[in-house]
């Protein structure tokens, strides 16, 4: 009976010895575990063991201290039984357990921090950052990007949430408004290859694409439902691209031309079918004409051009055959999937 009533006390024991030896440093736990190590040594050479050799003695006690004994290497003096007994064994059995403690902890602690958007992704590069969060728009946003096999970077989500919303597939960071700074170098954004702003409504897209483009350098896109947005952020802006949204152009254009509101979705698709891509013709190409590369990207490509952006940022789309094409002009064309600068043939 009063083994079994001191039961409940040596669980909370347990616990509570668990629990101070998950919030060791890994410094100290180190530093005892190199101590307990040299004295079993020291003690066990004393007693004059013949498991004094390092290679004989490092196998037996980590054996000994994870409790997996094999065996094959023991104490054979009396005197090496009592320290292994009094010594090596239950001071390496704690030290494991804490070892095992802290590891379960700190992974525990940085699948938190992951969730909870405390995880600092200020030294990232390359990758993506979608500001603002809008359920299934920004859900459908993120299976797009990842639909690009060969564009496979990490996406990094700056929002105003308690939880990562996508853990299996996006970074999170937790910003207590869009414009928050800190967030923001949180997040990495001024390293971040692109950055796209989508936010609850056209007021909130606007002052976070403003604080983006205060910090950031790099290709900025911010989808607005009104135009009157997306002029206020080219103005302040120059570099950003504003998205207006088409729905009301789709819905005519599908009136007019049936079929059309598919058409457009399979082109901003890449998760199916043809869809629409850029590339830069590369410095250090000769100069050719828009019907010559026509050609060549259908023949050796099998891929269509849509039409080009010159040095002057003019969008030209199905120019005639004799406009001329220079290094550094964006080509938009359609294909089956993206074609880097280097998979075209210029030649």
């Amino acid at each position: 009976m009063l083994l079994f009533n001191s039961l409940p006390r040596f669980n909370r024991w347990l616990v509570r010895a668990y629990a101070r030896a998950s919030q060791l440093h890994w410094r100290f736990v180190t530093l005892l575990g190199a101590c307990h190590f040299s004295l079993s040594y020291l003690l066990l050479r004393t007693a004059e063991e013949q498991l004094i050799a390092l290679d004989v003695f490092w196998y037996f006690y980590i054996t000994t201290v994870t409790t997996v004994g094999y065996g094959d290497f023991s104490p054979t003096s009396a005197s090496g039984r009592w320290i292994v007994t009094l010594f090596v064994m239950p001071g390496g059995i704690v030290l494991f357990t804490a070892v095992l403690a802290k590891l379960i902890q700190d992974v525990t602690d940085a699948w938190r921090r992951r969730m909870k958007g405390l995880k600092d992704f200020s030294r990232m590069a390359g990758h993506i950052v979608v500001v603002g969060w809008c359920a299934q728009r920004t859900e459908r946003m993120v299976q797009l990007i990842r639909g690009d096999v060969s564009e496979r970077r990490d996406i990094v989500l700056l929002a105003q949430l308690d939880e990562n919303p996508l853990p299996d597939h996006i970074h999170f960071v937790r910003a207590p408004h869009l414009s928050a700074s800190d967030a923001m170098q949180q997040a990495g954004v001024p390293q971040a290859d692109f950055v796209i702003v989508l936010g609850q409504d056209d007021n909130e897209s606007l002052t976070a694409a403003l604080a983006v483009g205060a910090i950031y350098d790099g290709h900025l896109v911010a989808y607005f439902e009104q135009d009157s947005y997306a002029k206020l952020l080219r103005q302040h802006c120059p570099n950003a691209e504003a998205v207006v949204s088409l729905s009301v152009e789709n819905l005519v254009r599908t009136a007019q031309d049936p079929g059309s509101a598919a058409v457009i979705t399979q082109l901003l698709s890449n998760l199916e079918g043809q869809t629409q891509y850029q590339v830069r013709m590369p410095f250090g190409q000769a100069a050719t004409t828009y019907g010559e590369l026509f050609l060549r990207f259908k023949q050796r490509h099998d891929a269509t051009l849509l039409g080009l952006t010159d040095q002057t940022g003019q969008v030209q789309l199905n120019p005639v055959s004799a406009t001329p094409v220079v290094a550094g002009d964006a080509l938009y064309f359609m294909a089956a999937k993206r074609l880097g600068s280097s998979d075209i043939d210029w030649s």
